[in-house]
């Protein structure tokens, strides 16, 4: 399953046998996601999992790295 808007995205994605998945193309152009760059994985046991850009995460929690 697939839906977007222009600033909203939704899809669908099957973790292969290594546990990774693949971020689809057109949530890395959304948010400007590009090979190489470090995510956060934060999660939480009654809310589920959000992807973050780490560079946003740490800017977030005052870091700045």
């Amino acid at each position: 399953m697939e839906k977007s808007l222009e600033d909203r995205f939704i899809v669908s994605v099957k973790v292969g046998p290594k546990g990774q998945i693949t971020i689809p193309s057109k949530a890395r152009q959304m948010f400007d996601i590009k090979e190489g760059e470090t995510l956060m994985i934060l999660g939480d046991k009654n809310h589920g999992l959000a992807i973050v850009k780490a560079d946003a995460f740490y800017n977030l929690m005052g870091e700045g790295k």
